[in-house]
């Protein structure tokens, strides 16, 4: 970077998002500095693009297209490039303006015509329209075979973690860790795109539990990369208990858990058991710990392994909290149910009755919520 400008503004500019005094400046450093390229930290229009790249003379990038990129370099999996595609086109398709990437739209038309250049942008946009309805037909399967494995585990009664928390926090590494696996780990932001599940074993707890490492959080999450990524953060969606990772030697710490906590809120997440497991301890002062206030949570070391036993321990303990046995009653007319209670969870014990079937199941808060028309105390069943 060869040098940067803020402006605070108390409305955007329609035309070019900056002030036109703001954009006079920076077409003066872009002039002095041979810049290539202009970034700018917030989303643009197609037009304001436009209009920002003719006044400047340089390609001009957004905060989204920054993002789209990074990820596009980051994508291994065939999955992986699939969803950053979709959120590509996504991005894509309200920026195509009159001068759509040098197609025949700069050629022009003749006054009172259609003119080529209007043919090519409805051509490009019909292009786009139909890939990424491909794209999504691919992850509709994605998201089937994931539903598959899902409801096997729940009916093994196999208990789920999901590891969330800002990019670059140390979930895999905190993952290899807690698995003995071999997840890949690189000190950059968004290394993790695809999820990854292991089996972690738990002492003083189930046989075994799975943890799904997901793609790391950052400020304002572009939405097209929300919508092109739901499929994996169905894992995160459908496990039982949450461990937030969090990097304790940032100085920006309190800031990225604001962030990770407003999306856990805005994707209703804020009903499951939460641990917050502070990392990267060996790297930070001892006196930050006092500054967390964050419960339940955990000090720990991906790195060393200092602190991994008590996070285990501290899964178990929320795994033994996590499951209630209740009864639940049902209606011969509404019996068919029972194969879909099946599907979600363990049912140890099943007894017909005149007007029913009684069964005896193992129930977490999200299920005794989903099923409470059924529910029913013991001495309320003859």
């Amino acid at each position: 970077m060869v040098g940067s400008v803020t402006q605070l503004l108390a409305q955007y500019h329609p035309a070019t998002l900056l002030g036109s005094g703001k954009v006079d400046e920076l077409k003066d450093l872009v002039r002095e500095s041979s810049a290539s390229m202009v970034i700018v930290d917030h989303q643009l229009s197609g037009i304001q693009c436009r209009n920002l790249e003719q006044e400047l003379l340089v390609p001009v990038l957004d905060r989204n297209q920054v993002i789209l990129d990074i990820f596009a370099m980051r994508a291994h999996s065939h999955e992986g490039k699939l969803q950053v595609e979709l959120a590509q086109m996504l991005d894509q398709l309200p920026r195509m303006v009159d001068a759509w990437m040098g197609s025949l739209s700069r050629q022009g038309g003749g006054i009172g015509t259609r003119g080529p250049g209007e043919t090519a942008l409805e051509l490009d946009r019909r292009r786009i329209r139909d890939r990424v309805k491909q794209i999504k037909k691919q992850l509709e399967s994605v998201k089937k075979h994931r539903a598959q494995h899902r409801a096997s585990r729940k009916r093994n009664k196999i208990p789920s973690f999901a590891m969330i928390g800002y990019t670059n926090t140390g979930k895999s590494t905190l993952i290899n860790q807690l698995t003995q696996s071999q997840v890949f780990v690189q000190d950059q932001v968004f290394a993790t795109l695809d999820p990854t599940t292991r089996k972690v074993f738990l002492p003083d707890g189930p046989i075994n539990a799975v943890i799904t490492d997901t793609v790391g959080f950052i400020r304002k999450l572009p939405t097209n990369l929300i919508e092109a990524f739901k499929a994996t953060l169905e894992e995160t969606d459908e496990a039982d208990i949450l461990l937030h990772v969090v990097d304790l030697s940032n100085p920006l710490m309190n800031r990225q858990i604001e962030v990770v906590e407003k999306l856990i809120e805005e994707f209703n997440w804020h009903h499951k058991p939460i641990i917050h497991v502070f990392n990267k301890i060996d790297q930070a002062a001892f006196e930050k710990q006092f500054q967390v206030k964050a419960f339940p949570r955990v000090f720990v070391s991906a790195q060393t392994g200092e602190g991994i036993d008590r996070l285990k321990r501290m899964m178990s303990e929320s795994v033994r909290a996590l499951y209630q046995e209740v009864e639940l009653f049902f209606p011969k007319s509404e019996e068919y149910k029972i194969y879909e209670l099946g599907r979600e969870t363990q049912i140890t014990k099943r007894e017909a009755a005149s007007s029913g079937t009684l069964c005896l199941a193992h129930m977490t808060p999200k299920l005794l919520t989903r099923w409470q028309e059924y529910l029913v105390a013991v001495e309320g069943v003859s």
